[in-house]
């Protein structure tokens, strides 16, 4: 088995997080810098550095966060992740769609019980939002 990178798609910071080779556990890594999401290809940019950390980390799989209303609506957030994600499709990365909503505030609210100050949350919270999403949907797929 390969292990799948989980990506949490963000307008400033873009969090990231890998699974064991057992796809049991996920593990935050460092974040990405998004760069101009106001830039044209934006999403391609940012799809071929993920596509980068996928190859480094050994991944068949790319996990995206899709942050919907909690309506279920898409949001302007919705339609970036999915971009990134098409552009990942197209240069023949198999990705998964996740339903992230709260994730988030989740990863917030652990950093908080976890006594981390606001400057330090700022830093962390994609990453293990990345982590959230990332474990939820390997949770949901049994562990293998």
């Amino acid at each position: 088995m390969s292990r799948v990178l989980g990506v949490d798609v963000g307008s400033r910071r873009v969090g990231l997080a890998v699974s064991d080779p057992a796809r049991t556990v996920a593990t935050a890594l460092p974040t990405l810098d998004a760069g101009d999401a106001r830039a044209e290809d934006w999403a391609e940019r940012l799809a071929d550095r993920l596509a980068d950390v996928a190859a480094e980390h050994a991944c068949e799989t790319v996990v995206i966060g899709l942050p919907l209303a909690m309506s279920g609506r898409d949001t302007a957030s919705t339609r970036s992740a999915r971009e990134v994600a098409r552009a990942l499709e197209r240069v023949g990365w198999a990705v998964a769609l996740w339903d992230e909503r709260l994730s988030s505030a989740e990863a917030e609210r652990l950093l908080i019980g976890a006594g981390r100050r606001r400057e330090q949350r700022r830093g962390e919270r994609d990453a293990v939002a990345a982590t959230l999403i990332l474990q939820g949907w390997l949770d949901a797929q049994g562990g293998a």
